[in-house]
């Protein structure tokens, strides 16, 4: 039995990995590694955790994130953790001979000043946004230590390390900070409180930047779809297509469609960055070529219904 060890485990994308794990082989045994099991800062610990499980593959999804406000005001805390924990994964990953490293990045990494869409090669090619300057360098560390690792020790292709980029991720078990998470996240937490409240959802911003989404059990099948079936240590954009694309503001109005409730936008908030647009034409042809289909990615309205239900259902012990 081989036994691919999840990082994160039990966040976002880990635990929509854990709802479709079932779905694959009973030869695959799953490991998902919460913060609470492995302080993956501390390097002692993340050895001793791979010494325990011994893992064949590593989806490496842990992370000190937060939306974009999180990301403004604690840049030090951002870098120098992210830093820690990549460091400490991906060495465990090469002293335990794991067969494949997939490291989760995000297309907020890349160059702010640049060209539409976004592909693979241009993650490098300036700056990020001021607004997330540290959790993108740090983040981007991660595609760089991986492309060492395959260049100085993987001549015998046994272990490969490669990265996935995917755009602006949401569904159930997310984290539902009303400050420090994501934006979809923290609209309908703060949807669901105004309910209760008698008023209006507020959207900080002017609700005009533009975003791709997808659902994370759509991501989830991506990944162990990039990490069983393809042979590759390159980083691919896991995503929907330009054409869908959505506002903000639009994201915002489905979401008090929901609840049945009021929109306002507070424009003295920031805005961040406009848009990220990212190019997923790789993802598609290489998905095309291997099951002879095209992907099925979950609509938007559809994906925000189930994640606010689930939301509404679980409200009294999900992260918040």
């Amino acid at each position: 039995m081989e036994t691919i060890l999840v990082t994160g485990g039990t966040g976002l994308v880990g635990s929509a990995i854990k709802t479709i794990s079932d779905n694959y082989e009973t030869h695959l045994q799953f490991i998902f590694l919460s913060s609470k099991d492995c302080d993956l800062t501390c390097y002692d610990k993340t050895f001793q955790t791979f010494d325990l499980y011994k893992p064949d593959y590593v989806i490496h999804l842990a992370a000190n994130v937060g939306g974009l406000f999180k990301n403004m005001n604690y840049k030090v805390e951002m870098f120098e953790k992210n830093m820690e924990i990549n460091m400490n994964v991906l060495k465990c990953c090469h002293l335990f001979n794991v067969k494949k490293c997939i490291s989760c990045l995000s297309t907020c990494i890349f160059p702010d000043k640049t060209t539409y869409p976004i592909n693979e090669e241009m993650l490098h090619n300036g700056p990020p946004h001021e607004s997330n300057d540290a959790y993108a360098y740090s983040k981007r560390m991660i595609q760089v230590l991986s492309d060492a690792y395959n260049k100085q020790y993987n001549t015998s292709r046994d272990c490969v390390f490669c990265c996935i980029i995917p755009t602006n991720i949401y569904g159930p078990h997310d984290n539902y900070h009303l400050e420090d998470s994501h934006v979809v996240p923290a609209l309908i937490h703060k949807a669901y409180l105004a309910k209760q409240n008698n008023k209006p959802l507020q959207v900080r911003g002017s609700g005009t930047p533009l975003r791709q989404f997808i659902y994370s059990e759509d991501l989830a099948k991506l990944i162990l779809w990039y990490l069983l079936e393809i042979d590759s240590n390159e980083s691919i954009i896991l995503s929907t297509s330009e054409d869908k694309e959505i506002s903000i503001g639009n994201v915002a109005t489905i979401i008090a469609k929901e609840f049945d409730i009021e929109l306002e936008f507070e424009t003295k908030y920031s805005d961040g960055q406009y848009k990220k647009t990212a190019d997923n034409t790789k993802l598609l042809e290489l998905y095309k070529k291997t099951n002879d289909t095209d992907i099925v990615f979950t609509p938007i309205e559809l994906g925000l219904n189930k994640s606010i239900k689930w939301f509404i259902e679980n409200y009294n012990n999900c992260r918040k």
